[in-house]
């Protein structure tokens, strides 16, 4: 199936007896015909899109229908088939009703681990030095064989359906039992890896349900009043609007998490499958909903054309769908009918509200999407890309000078950009920033959640920072966003009951969010649960395992429970490279190497002057020497670091706290007692 075409399509009466089914990324359109042409000139009837798709029937049931009816995927596997979440699927259906997979591989691509399942070398043809044509057919010759196999070298007419269907089953008897012995042989090689080599090893991928259920308390049973809104595909010609795409699922999050007794995981959660080869039936058990609400956005100049569909994960029913075109004025219109269309489908008891009480922050269709822009470039995490965030949100406040959204926003993308540059300046603008969001709209949790971390971060107003998260949660109480900000804090303040009991929400709202664990992981640590505090950054790691601030904690836990070269490995396998400087020089003196500890000491003061003052104090504190630990702590505090925060709780300064220095230093940040 053509990626590109994926929002509405249909199978006409004419799919039913196509042999062939071809599955392919929008991509490679080019190749797929060509092969296509070549199977049908050989006498192997094809299904392919859009040439079998006609108005009727819902599309999804169409491409199902298709893949039943089939006896043969061909797949043209390429990097933006790997990547393509519609193909995932129909390899997946493909696979389930033992049907051959041939794939023809254009390039050498990576492939995830769902593809490896379905996938091996014997089920694919390399494009070499023959090129296309060549490949296409030896193609044409393997499916020939599949399709007819008790006579290899004749092209199969398909004038017998009987036959043809016979062999089919044949052919899928056998496949019956070649999987059976794969999935065993790989259930006994995963005991075998779990056994010898993952208990060994951190941060390696787990299935996402088993990590979520490992630790969150058991849930009753699925709610009917329960959504997942996945990422809405990019459809647009140039693929370059990923990020109004994108900004419109979560919109759709956000209004729908306003109504009443409906359950809405957040958008980390939601958009963790981006990408990723997942079920429709899998994302809806690892989140918890019965439903899920899938779409495409197709941008061309000021005219979109959106497709929106609510399938029953149980079943994988449509339970409604819509395509709207329009124009981009109308965008806010569209998004309030796709919300009350759910509402509807789903039966939610509204109490006469609107689900858009809220209102979407600006009438201004260009500032919207400058904002969903902006979004996206901050969510990057790079210097360039908070300075872009930045450009991008000031556009949509030039354009609508009361977006209140917009300045909360850019808030955020300041403070980042001052944390990371040390730039002052901009970090006091971030506070005057935040404090503008909360002056245009008081009804703004994030108003208040930004200015909660600004009090902190910035002014160590402990007080006035809780004020206003209890006041962003006040507005908006199942944003995990705003659950995990106070856990934070209390975490910090040393209030850990309070904080694990705020974060276990958190991540109740949004399970696949590696940041919450890893702070969770934190406050386990600094409470003395330690067993607690691996799993949980096991957690974070399993979900993210290129995380380097879980990688972090995690060897800092492991070089405090004694297991010193466990550590130094950890800390080796860290990315960033203030965090493996300093653990390397904390775990190479544990490890009795002094030459080497202040090797990576003097490495990490010749990078990290500026913005790692706290992590240099760590290292002195850690190797006893009090005095220069002091001097960074000082230094931090001039430079506003940001891990001064931690400065209560951090159990790598254990050695300084029967120093008065230390007492004095937590008054100065006024800590509470």
């Amino acid at each position: 199936m053509a990626e590109g075409d994926a929002e509405e399509r249909t199978v006409g009466a004419a799919g039913a007896t196509r042999a062939v089914f071809i599955s392919y990324a929008s991509h490679d359109t080019s190749l797929a015909q060509k092969a296509c042409s070549a199977l049908e000139a050989a006498g192997s009837p094809c299904w392919i899109a859009p040439r079998n798709v006609v108005p009727g029937t819902h599309y999804a049931d169409g491409i199902v229908r298709a893949l039943d009816e089939s006896m043969v995927l061909v797949l043209i596997l390429s990097e933006q088939a790997v990547a393509s979440a519609h193909v995932g699927r129909e390899l997946e259906r493909a696979a389930s009703k033992h049907h051959p997979i041939i794939a023809l591989r254009i390039n050498t691509a990576p492939l995830t681990p769902a593809f490896e399942y379905f996938l091996n070398e014997s089920q694919w043809i390399e494009v070499g030095a023959e090129g296309t044509d060549g490949a296409i057919a030896k193609l044409v010759d393997a499916v020939r064989r599949h399709l007819n196999p008790t006579a290899p070298g004749e092209p199969s007419s398909h004038t017998d359906r009987p036959a043809a269907s016979h062999a089919a089953g044949e052919l899928r008897k056998t496949w019956t039992v070649v999987v059976a012995v794969a999935i065993v042989a790989a259930m006994l090689a995963w005991l075998l890896v779990d056994r010898f080599w993952l208990s060994k090893h951190v941060a390696e991928e787990k299935p996402i349900a088993a990590i979520v259920s490992a630790t969150v308390p058991a849930a009753p049973a699925v709610a009917d009043k329960s959504i997942a809104v996945l990422p809405f595909v990019d459809m647009s010609e140039k693929h370059d609007q990923e990020y109004f795409s994108d900004g419109l699922s979560e919109e759709l999050i956000g209004m729908l998490t306003k109504v009443p007794d409906l359950r809405v995981p957040a958008r980390t959660s939601s958009f963790y499958f981006k990408g990723k080869q997942a079920t429709i039936a899998d994302i809806a058990k690892t989140l918890g909903v019965s439903h899920v609400l899938e779409g495409s956005v197709r941008k061309f100049g000021d005219t979109l054309r959106i497709t929106a569909q609510l399938i029953r994960a149980d079943n994988g029913y449509h339970v409604w769908s819509e395509t709207y075109d329009r124009k981009l004025d109308d965008i806010f219109k569209i998004q309030d009918e796709i919300a009350a269309a759910v509402v509807a489908a789903l039966r939610v008891q509204l109490n006469g509200e609107s689900t858009a009480v809220r209102g979407h922050g600006t009438s201004n269709p260009e500032a919207y999407s400058a904002y969903l822009l902006g979004r996206q470039l901050h969510m990057q995490n790079t210097v360039p890309t908070w300075h872009q965030a930045i450009e991008a949100y000031q556009k949509a406040i030039d354009l609508d000078p009361h977006y209140a959204d917009a300045y909360a926003a850019l808030a955020m993308s300041e403070y980042f950009l001052a944390e990371n540059t040390g730039d002052h300046a901009l970090g006091k603008l971030a506070e005057q920033t935040a404090q503008k969001a909360i002056d245009l709209d008081p009804r703004l949790a994030a108003g208040y959640s930004v200015r909660g971390a600004m009090r902190y971060l910035h002014r160590y107003d402990w007080v006035g920072a809780e004020s206003d998260f209890r006041q962003a949660l006040a507005l908006a109480p199942t944003s995990s966003r705003e659950l995990s900000r106070y856990g934070i804090l209390l975490s910090y303040v040393g209030r850990r009951e309070e904080a694990t009991a705020m974060l276990r929400k958190a991540i109740e709202q949004d399970p696949l969010q590696n940041t919450i664990w890893q702070d969770l992981g934190v406050t386990f640590a600094e409470s003395g649960d330690h067993t607690g505090a691996y799993d949980a950054f096991h957690h974070a790691l399993a979900i993210q395992p290129a995380d380097n601030f879980s990688k972090f904690h995690l060897a800092r836990l492991q070089l405090i429970d004694g297991k010193a070269q466990e550590a130094l490995a950890t800390f080796q396998g860290n990315n960033d490279e203030e965090f493996r400087n300093a653990g390397v020089a904390m775990a190479e003196y544990t490890l009795g190497d002094a030459q080497a500890s202040q090797q990576a000491l003097d490495k990490l003061i010749a990078t990290g002057a500026g913005d790692a003052a706290y992590q240099i104090a760590e290292v002195y504190a850690w190797r006893g020497e009090n005095d220069r630990a002091f001097e960074w702590l000082e230094r931090a505090y001039r430079q506003q670091d940001g891990g001064l925060v931690d400065l209560k709780g951090d159990f790598q300064l254990a050695l300084l706290r029967s120093d008065p220095r230390y007492v004095a230093m937590l008054r100065k940040l006024n800590f509470p007692p």
